[in-house]
């Protein structure tokens, strides 16, 4: 059934899609929503929000309904004290499209929002037309020092001095030495989104929602959850794997292990490029989307299938279902 999209308007120009806002169950959930046709879900990581896709989401929506959240506890949404793990935040995903009438989206997840995208197609098949994961967490335990560092117990109380007077002119110092010095490197080229990642957490609330968010996927000894022990559960989802080739956050190898582990799938790595391939490569990005979304059917959902597959994690013909369990 195609998806209801009331009250949307083509973008056929370059500009980005200005912040709208929804209430849902009582927080103000922040978001962005621009063209028309099928609809694509772009889902930021931790720490970051819908600007993220500044660069492609204008050019997307010359041919979809491209819609880009803040989650909750980023950006522009609320921050309450509240539910900050994958789940929650599928939950979220789908409570939000239902208030603007969308039935079926193909899921675009960056870092944190592959792992939320990849959750969403395990509760909610039936909304999910593709997955496309970009630098995607979830699929196995290793992931930067900072990031398992900012999950420790002290690790809020350490970005708390973020909030002392002259911190931030400090930092933005050190970034530009850093960037002269090792600028030109793979361990420079995401710098300046570090940066301003860790400007947005002077905020507490959002240093607050930012420690729950880690915490609920990462530890001291990495990530704690992994994708892939129920990807064999959606075989007939269309996969698109994209990554950097110089991702010293989630390492590369990550996708070569996902699409190991997804027959089917697809992978282009994006060579000079870090954890933002969006970012630093957009327009082959969306020729990358676009070809996926020409070449490939949505996908079907079928309950009797998926509880085949659940009890026997074997395909109908015999053949081994897509399964794999890589520790986390």
């Amino acid at each position: 059934m195609p998806a209801s999209r009331p009250d949307l308007r083509p973008v056929r120009g370059a500009a980005f899609p200005s912040l709208r806002f929804r209430t849902v169950h009582g927080h103000r959930r922040a978001f962005r929503i621009a063209g028309s046709g099928p609809a694509l879900l772009l889902i930021h990581g931790v720490g970051d929000n819908s600007a993220t896709w500044d660069s492609v989401h204008a050019k997307l929506a010359q041919r979809f309904t491209v819609i880009a959240p803040d989650l909750l506890g980023h950006g522009e949404s609320d921050k309450p004290r509240a539910d900050y793990s994958l789940a929650a935040f599928a939950n979220g995903m789908r409570d939000l499209l239902a208030t603007l009438g969308i039935d079926r989206v193909t899921l675009v997840g960056h870092s944190l929002g592959g792992g939320i995208a990849a959750q969403f197609a395990y509760q909610y098949p039936h909304m999910v037309e593709r997955l496309v994961l970009v630098s995607s967490g979830g699929v196995t335990k290793d992931v930067s020092i900072a990031l398992r560092l900012a999950a420790l117990p002290m690790g809020s109380e350490a970005l708390a001095a973020l909030r002392l007077p002259g911190a931030l002119p400090t930092l933005a110092l050190a970034g530009r030495a850093a960037k002269t010095l090792i600028g030109s490197t793979k361990y420079g080229r995401d710098l300046p989104d570090g940066l301003r990642l860790l400007a947005r957490l002077r905020d507490p609330a959002a240093l607050s929602a930012f420690s729950r968010t880690l915490r609920a996927v990462v530890d001291g000894r990495g990530q704690l959850v992994t994708m892939l022990d129920r990807s064999y559960l959606m075989p007939s989802v269309p996969k698109q794997i994209i990554w950097g080739e110089d991702d010293i956050v989630i390492p590369v190898s990550h996708a070569r292990m996902a699409h190991e582990a997804m027959p089917n799938s697809r992978l282009d790595v994006f060579e000079g490029s870090g954890h933002l391939p969006f970012r630093d490569h957009p327009d082959r990005f969306v020729e990358v989307v676009e070809r996926f979304i020409d070449s490939t059917a949505p996908a079907h959902y079928d309950q009797d299938r998926l509880g085949a597959l659940m009890r026997t994690g074997v395909e109908d013909d015999g053949a081994p279902a897509e399964a794999a369990s890589v520790g986390a």
